[in-house]
């Protein structure tokens, strides 16, 4: 299937972001760089605008949606209007992520994988989160030849009806979306309740 690109405009703007990991050697650079409060204001990458123009893109693309979702190890499989993707990705969208109002309890760090060739954003709480926010962490993969994201990943937690959910979201840049839902049992442990994957590229999986 041919493959589509992102704006030009989120291409420029990462392109800072790799300038400083072009010399490395063959390993992996476990260096971890940590942003300082003002570095991180400018770090953050708009990651809920990112998935919003990801929408737009699926809905000039002339598909159906695969859905797949596996629940007590029982998988079934259909087929799934574009519109309908928004309400399962509302949970990870609702929230916007912009240096503003995630700055002041996430830091960010980075490294550059070769065995990948990713360099990763990693943003982890700073301290312990007001209840207003759901979100617990998130990663950013990006191409450091081209400067494009490659995938990204988030957790989310609630507490509903004295149970607590955690939602994880991996995002496939132009091919797929996994979310997978966990339940903590009464020992502590997550247990995955629930996993729905949509595919749009049928390709190199």
């Amino acid at each position: 299937m041919k493959k589509y690109f992102f704006y030009p405009i989120l291409i420029l703007t990462l392109a800072h972001c790799t300038s400083k990991n072009k010399t490395v050697n063959n390993q992996i650079n476990t260096d971890i760089v940590t942003t300082d409060s003002n570095q991180a204001v400018k770090g953050f990458f708009p990651i809920t605008s990112f998935l919003k123009g990801q929408l737009i893109i699926l809905d000039s693309l002339p598909i159906t949606l695969m859905h797949t979702i596996t629940i007590n190890k029982k998988t079934d499989t259909s087929w799934l209007k574009k519109q309908e993707i928004r309400p399962l990705l509302q949970p990870f969208i609702a929230d916007e992520i912009t240096a503003t109002n995630m700055a002041p309890f996430f830091t960010e760090t980075k490294f550059k994988d070769e065995t990948i060739n990713t360099i990763t954003y990693t943003y982890r709480p700073t301290n312990t989160l007001p209840d207003s926010i759901a979100l617990r962490h998130w990663d950013m993969y990006i191409n450091p030849e081209t400067g494009s994201i490659q995938k990204i990943y988030l957790v989310k937690e609630k507490i509903e009806n004295n149970k607590t959910y955690t939602f994880q979201l991996i995002w496939q840049t132009n091919k797929w979306a996994k979310i997978t839902t966990l339940l903590k049992n009464k020992n502590g442990q997550n247990e995955v309740a629930k996993e729905e994957k949509i595919t749009w590229a049928f390709t190199e999986q």
